[in-house]
């Protein structure tokens, strides 16, 4: 039995949650409205304030569905209560980042600058010159910006130079070795 999948979820109650015959499901929230459709296979039910997700048998799918769909739905309650934000740190002589509006300017050993433009309902801010956050409600596209942030320069294993998520371990590399005399 699916450990995470029995597990049920607790709504706020500031939060609203439609689920219709058809397994789509609307939840609404101080942050923001969020819709996802699920397999039709599951039952999703709502007794008050508990969600609860259930699968009709034990086939592969659907066991591999129901934890699936639960975490799924507990993320979109999570999403529109209080969010998910990702931060990264910037490392290098000379790197920084900076705001330009809504746009993220970084400067990161290229001879121009880099301008990244979030994804819709993603927000972006930097605190001091080399720390980013990468906040909002969904969090698989806070993930993705996050990543696409990272791309631009990922660290480097002799000196660690690059942009590295918040509290990532770069292996170093030893240099080169000197030339024996």
């Amino acid at each position: 039995m699916s450990r995470i999948g029995q597990r049920p979820i607790t709504v706020p109650n500031n939060v609203e949650i439609v689920i219709d015959a058809n397994n789509n499901v609307s939840v609404k929230g101080p942050k923001g409205q969020m819709n996802a459709s699920f397999d039709q296979a599951l039952t999703l039910k709502r007794e008050e304030n508990v969600i609860t997700v259930e699968r009709p048998n034990d086939q592969r799918r659907n066991r591999s569905l129901h934890g699936l769909t639960r975490t799924l739905l507990s993320n979109m309650v999570v999403g529109v209560t209080d969010g998910f934000r990702k931060s990264l740190d910037v490392q290098g002589v000379g790197y920084r980042a900076a705001m330009d509006g809504k746009t993220l300017v970084l400067n990161v050993g290229y001879s121009h600058q880099v301008r990244i433009e979030p994804a819709e309902g993603i927000t972006f801010a930097v605190e001091g010159n080399n720390k980013i956050h990468v906040s909002g409600n969904d969090k698989q596209v806070v993930g993705e910006e996050a990543a696409r942030i990272r791309r631009t320069r990922p660290p480097e294993p002799y000196k660690g130079k690059g942009i590295r998520y918040e509290g990532e371990v770069v292996r170093r590399k030893a240099g080169k070795a000197g030339k024996a005399r």
